[in-house]
Order: structure tokens, then C-alpha cells, then sequence
């Protein structure tokens, strides 16, 4: 039987009880799950309104995610020479800055522009990322370490089911109902009236940001004004070592680390590509306007709530590793689905893979930091870096859509396309498979 003193999410072994600025780092996790995917229907809907292919229009998701790629790694040196509150508080600031990019951008009618306003939230998104996830994982016992960071987790999707109802509702709904072949048509025999409607298709999709971005400054003077706590490693020859360099070295050297990384690229790919082309494929497959596609999309995020909770409490009786392999498993045979089930089948196979993904982030990230101490500060990076998946796979996979005549009749491109999401769930499993394997050996 566990001690007390391991049972308890928030508290530490020396009896402190970091309840609250659990909650107030809980928060955070919410507020980027709004911006990942208010964003993911927004590669829909610049496609239409700028008249692009999908490879284009997955350029959202290239700048969005490749934020990550290239601010995770200054911002855990940052947090190293600085701290978790001041590592926050920067985070905060870019977030809100990206969002207000979003009027002139509009005005611009330029998409390059909306791509920097992208790119400038998410370089803060990945300090708040930085930053809150080893945060998390210090606030309480190591013992409880991994099942914390999944309760946290679990508020992200909320974040995410508000941002999906307002691309939904304030967004995609008010769009002008032009088709893609009634733009073209209407540029050809009067572009004034065509430029019109895009001027007010961006300043609809760009008001919500603008509003997100007065939250997130909300949030900045809440955290400037609240007291956190200051998280040191008691192992003073560990802190001793703490130079970038020795940890770096440490890291490169920890194959379950390296291992954990490469698992957590092909899960942000396949939740990506999962959540962004769900619309395109209801409306290729079953001929959906774009605000009822997204609600199968919010069908899948609800799934994927409820779903984190149920796998957080199924952690207090089974490894997180074999968690991880059977849900990877169930993620790929339900992508089989969505490639070989024509119609509405396939589109419920396609909601249900979001079942099997609740799990993997947290778990993936709380195994890779586990006993890593203060080095958790700049390896936490990499796992952030690992976001980049998402910035890669989707353009990848609207490449395939584009190309229909790759496939001939026979095969359709969009269902063959998530070929890429079930490569990523093999990955995983074979993550989790191997992790299991070296703990029976140890």
C-alpha cells in the first residue's frame, strides 16, 4: 500500500501544499488548448476565403506549430537562468501580442501576415508550455508526478471545446456561404465585389483573437500580482551540474528520453492532423458545410475530455506505458477505419480515434521527466520542440488531399491521407512496447 504522503497530488514529501498554484498553472493549460484549436478550422476556412490549395492553407499550421520549434528550446534556457513565474509571465506577453497581430494582418488582407501573428503567439505558447508542464510535475511527490500532469491536462481540452465552439458559432457560421467556385467566379466578373467579401470574411475570423488577446493580458496581471513558489533541487551536486552544457550531454545520452521525444513528434502529428482535417474530410466524404463538420469535430473533443479523466484515474491501477500501447493500438485500428469505411462510418471511426489520444501527451512527457530533477527545466524543451510534429505532418497530408490523381478512381485521396496519422500511432506503440520491455529487465 502507497503512503500517505505519495497519494496526494499536491503535496511534497516535506508536507507543503502547492494546491493553489497548482490551480493557477492548471489555468494555463486551458488557455492554449482555446488557441490550438480555435486555430484547426482555420485551415478550412483561409482555403476558402483566399482561394489556396490545402497545402497552403496548412501553412497555419506550420507557423502555428513551428513556434514551438523555434522558441522551446530559449525559452527552458531562459527558465534555467530566470524562473518558472518569469518564464510564464514572457509567455503570457508573446501570446497576447500574436493576438493582436490579428487586426492589422486583417486589414492587410495579407495571409503571410496572419502566418507572423501565428508564429509570434505560439513562440509564447511554447514558454507557457516550457514552463508549466515541468512546473506541474514539481508541484508535489514524484510518485504522483505523471498522474498530476494528467489532471492538469485534463482542463486543456476544455480550453480546446471553447475554442472549437467559437470557430464554430462566431466564426465559420457568419463566413460568407460563397463556394471556392463561386469566388473564382465572382474575382472574374467583379473583383471589387470579391475583395469585399474577404475584408470582412478576415475581420470576422480576426475579432475573437483580438478579444483572446484582452484575456491573455488578464491573465498576465493576475500572474505579475500572484506568489509562486520557488522550485529548487534539493540535490546539491545535481545543481552543481546544472550548466547547460552537462545537462544537454546528459540528455543526448538518455535513449528513453530521446526515445520519449521522438514518441511525442508523432503524437502531436497525429492529433494534428486528426483535429484539423476532420472538416475537410466530412466535407469531401459527405459533402458537410464547413460550421456542421466542425461540430463532429467538438463531438471528438468531447470524447477526447471525458477520456482524459477516465484514463487519469485508470493510472492509479496500471502503468502508463501499458496504458499508452493499448491506446495506440485502439488510435490505429480506428484510423483503419477512417481509410477503408466509406460515409458516416468512417466519420464516427475518425471521431473516435480522439478516445485513444487523451492519454498520450502528459503521459509521454511525465515518463520522459521522470527522477530527471532540475535537468526537467531545459529537457522539458525537447518535448516542446516536439510539438513541431504538428507543424510538418499537416501540410504533408494536405499535399496528399491535393493530389488526388496520385490514387487514380479507386482510392480516395482524402481517406488515403490518414495513412500518415496511423504511421504515427505504430510509433507510439512501439514507444510504449519498448518502455515496458526495459522495466522488466531493470
Amino acid at each position: 500500500m502507497e503512503d500517505k504522503k505519495n497519494t496526494s497530488l499536491f503535496k511534497g514529501n516535506d508536507g507543503t501544499n502547492y494546491l493553489f498554484p497548482f490551480i493557477l498553472v492548471t489555468s494555463l493549460f486551458a488557455l492554449w488548448g482555446f488557441a490550438n484549436d480555435i486555430t484547426n478550422p482555420m485551415v478550412a476556412a483561409f482555403k476558402n476565403i483566399l482561394l489556396i490549395s490545402n497545402f497552403e492553407s496548412s501553412l497555419v499550421q506550420f507557423a502555428f506549430y513551428g513556434g514551438y520549434c523555434f522558441m522551446a528550446i530559449p525559452a527552458a534556457m531562459f527558465i534555467q537562468k530566470f524562473n518558472y513565474k518569469t518564464g510564464i509571465l514572457v509567455g503570457l506577453g508573446l501570446y497576447a501580442v500574436g493576438c493582436l497581430l490579428f487586426i492589422p494582418a486583417g486589414n492587410a488582407m495579407a495571409f503571410w501576415a496572419f502566418l507572423l501573428a501565428y508564429f509570434v503567439m505560439t513562440c509564447g505558447l511554447a514558454f507557457l508550455e516550457t514552463t508549466s508542464n515541468p512546473f506541474i510535475l514539481s508541484l508535489g511527490a514524484e510518485e504522483t508526478a505523471t498522474r498530476r500532469l494528467n489532471f492538469s491536462q485534463a482542463f486543456n481540452p476544455i480550453g480546446s471545446l471553447t475554442g472549437m465552439l467559437i470557430a464554430k458559432e462566431f466564426i465559420l457560421a457568419r463566413l460568407n456561404p460563397a463556394t471556392e467556385a463561386e469566388r473564382i467566379a465572382l474575382g472574374q466578373s467583379n473583383p471589387e465585389a470579391l475583395t469585399a467579401i474577404r475584408q470582412s470574411d478576415l475581420a470576422i475570423v480576426s475579432f475573437p483573437y483580438l478579444m483572446l488577446g484582452l484575456v491573455v493580458a488578464l491573465f498576465f496581471i493576475v500572474f505579475a500580482v500572484s506568489k509562486l513558489p520557488q522550485i529548487t533541487v534539493s540535490n546539491t551536486v545535481a545543481a552543481a551540474q546544472s550548466s547547460t552544457g552537462a545537462i544537454f550531454k546528459r540528455l543526448i545520452k538518455n535513449k528513453l528520453y530521446i526515445r520519449a521525444v521522438l514518441a511525442q513528434v508523432f503524437y502531436v502529428g497525429v492529433q494534428i492532423m486528426v483535429w484539423t482535417f476532420i472538416i475537410q474530410y466530412a466535407q469531401n466524404e459527405l459533402g458537410m458545410s464547413k460550421a456542421d463538420a466542425q461540430g463532429y469535430n467538438m463531438w471528438a473533443m468531447g470524447i477526447f475530455v471525458a477520456s482524459r479523466f477516465i484514463c487519469t484515474f485508470l493510472l492509479k491501477y496500471f502503468k502508463p506505458n501499458t496504458l499508452l500501447f493499448t491506446l495506440a493500438t485502439g488510435g490505429g485500428i480506428f484510423t483503419l477505419g477512417t481509410i477503408f469505411i466509406h460515409g458516416i462510418t468512417g466519420l464516427y471511426c475518425l471521431v473516435a480515434i480522439s478516445a485513444c489520444m487523451s492519454l498520450m501527451f502528459p503521459t509521454i512527457y511525465g515518463i520522459a521527466l521522470r527522477g530527471m530533477g532540475n535537468d526537467a527545466k531545459l529537457a522539458s524543451a525537447g518535448l516542446i520542440v516536439a510539438i513541431g510534429g504538428g507543424c510538418l505532418m499537416p501540410p504533408l497530408q494536405g499535399l496528399l488531399i491535393d493530389k488526388a490523381h496520385w490514387f487514380g478512381e479507386a482510392l480516395d485521396s482524402t481517406r488515403v491521407s490518414f495513412a500518415l496519422p496511423l504511421i504515427c500511432f505504430i510509433v507510439i506503440a512501439a514507444f510504449g512496447r519498448w518502455v515496458g520491455q526495459q522495466a522488466e529487465i531493470k
